[in-house]
C-alpha cells in the first residue's frame, strides 16, 4: 500500500517544524518518512550571497529532482535525498531514505508545480502574521544558525520580493491554511490563537457543535467553499478536551495513536502545551489516518474524487465504519 503524503508549506520560520514534529511523534518515527524540501537547494549559503539569489526562488532549487522524489515517495519507493545543513549553510552527504506508511514533506516550495501538488494527500499552508514570523525568524536564526539580528533583518528584506512572488501564492493550493497569531492573553506572548481556513477539497470534521462552547469556545464562519475557524489560545482545557474527544470518536480505528503529547512546544528547555496547536494537529492527523484507512479499504485516497465532496465524505464515512485496524501500521 502506498504511503499517505502530507505537505506543510510556508515561508521561513512560519512554524512548519513545530507542526510536523508533533505529528511525527504521534504517528511514530518508524512510521514516517520526513523530508524537507529545503534540502534541494542548488546553491549553498556562500554561493547564494555571491549570486544575489535567495532560496525562495525556484531557480535556486533543484525543482525537477524535488518533484521526482515526491513522486517516488508517493509510490512507496526509496530515494537518495540531498542534505542541506542549516547550521552553516553547506551541503552534507546524501542519505538513503526508505518509504514508510506516512510521508511528511515540509518546506518553502512544496506546492510550486501541479506535478508536485498532485503528490500530496493533504496540503497545509502556514500563514502567521508577518510581524510574528519575522520575530520567530530572528529568534531562530540568531540562536541556531549563526546569524546576527541585523543580518536576519536584512535577509528578510532581501527575500520579500521572492516571498511575495513564489511563496505566498502557494496558499491557494492548500486544503488547510493555518495562521497562529497573538490572541487574547496579552500577559503571555506565547499563547497564540489559531485562525484556520478549511477548504472543501477535503471532508473536514464537523466543528459546528463547539461554536462558543463554554469559556473560550471556537468561532466558525462559512464563506462559500471555505470554513473559517477561530481557535483561541486561551481555550479552557476542558473545552479543548471535549472537541478532541469528538474527533477521536470518529477515529476508533486509530485509538493506538491517542497521545497526551498533542500541542507540545518548547521555549528554551521548558515544555509547554497549546490548546490551539493541539486542535490544529488533531485535524491534520484526522485526515492522515482517515486517508490511510480509506486506502486500506481499496480506495485511491482523498483526492481520487477531486471536487466531489460527497464522494469524499462517503469514503471517509466508510473508513470510519471499518473494523478497528491499526491504520498507521497498514
Amino acid at each position: 500500500m502506498r504511503p499517505i503524503v502530507l505537505g506543510v508549506v510556508g515561508d521561513s520560520a512560519a512554524g512548519k517544524t513545530t507542526i510536523t514534529r508533533g505529528l511525527v511523534r504521534i504517528l511514530g518515527e518508524d512510521q514516517v518518512t520526513a523530508v524537507a524540501t529545503d534540502d534541494y537547494h542548488r546553491y549553498d549559503r556562500k554561493q547564494r550571497a555571491e549570486r544575489g539569489i535567495t532560496p525562495l526562488n525556484p531557480d535556486c532549487n533543484y525543482m525537477d529532482i524535488m518533484a521526482q522524489h515526491l513522486a517516488h515517495l508517493r509510490r512507496g519507493e526509496a530515494i537518495l535525498k540531498p542534505v542541506y545543513v542549516h547550521s552553516d549553510g553547506t551541503f552534507g552527504p546524501p542519505v538513503y531514505v526508505d518509504p514508510n506508511p506516512f510521508a511528511v514533506v515540509e518546506g518553502l516550495l512544496g506546492y510550486h508545480s501541479e506535478t508536485m501538488r498532485n503528490c500530496y494527500d493533504v496540503r497545509v499552508y502556514l500563514a502567521p502574521p508577518e510581524e510574528l514570523r519575522r520575530k520567530w525568524k530572528v529568534a531562530r536564526d540568531t540562536t541556531r544558525r549563526g546569524y546576527t539580528t541585523d543580518q536576519v533583518l536584512a535577509e528578510l528584506d532581501h527575500r520579500e520580493a521572492d516571498s511575495a512572488q513564489h511563496i505566498r501564492p502557494q496558499e491557494r493550493h492548500a486544503d488547510m491554511v493555518v495562521a497562529f497569531q497573538p490572541g487574547g492573553d496579552g500577559d503571555n506572548p506565547h499563547v497564540l490563537d489559531a485562525q484556520v481556513i478549511l477548504r472543501d477539497s477535503l471532508p473536514h470534521p464537523d466543528l459546528s457543535p463547539f461554536i462558543g462552547s463554554g469559556k473560550g469556545g471556537i468561532t466558525l464562519e462559512d464563506q462559500g467553499s471555505e470554513r473559517h475557524v477561530g481557535i483561541p489560545g486561551t481555550m479552557d482545557p476542558g473545552v479543548g478536551n471535549e472537541i478532541e474527544e469528538a474527533i477521536w470518536s470518529k477515529l476508533h480505528f486509530a485509538t493506538h495513536l491517542r497521545s497526551e503529547r498533542l500541542g507540545e512546544y518548547t521555549i528554551g528547555t521548558d515544555l509547554h502545551r497549546s490548546e490551539s496547536l493541539a486542535l490544529v494537529q488533531l485535524v491534520i492527523l484526522y485526515h492522515l489516518v482517515t486517508a490511510k484507512a480509506a486506502l486500506a479499504l481499496g480506495g485511491e485516497g482523498p483526492r481520487a474524487d477531486a471536487g466531489n465532496g460527497k464522494a469524499n465524505e462517503a469514503k471517509a464515512a466508510s473508513a470510519r465504519q471499518a473494523e478497528p485496524v491499526s491504520a498507521a501500521k497498514a
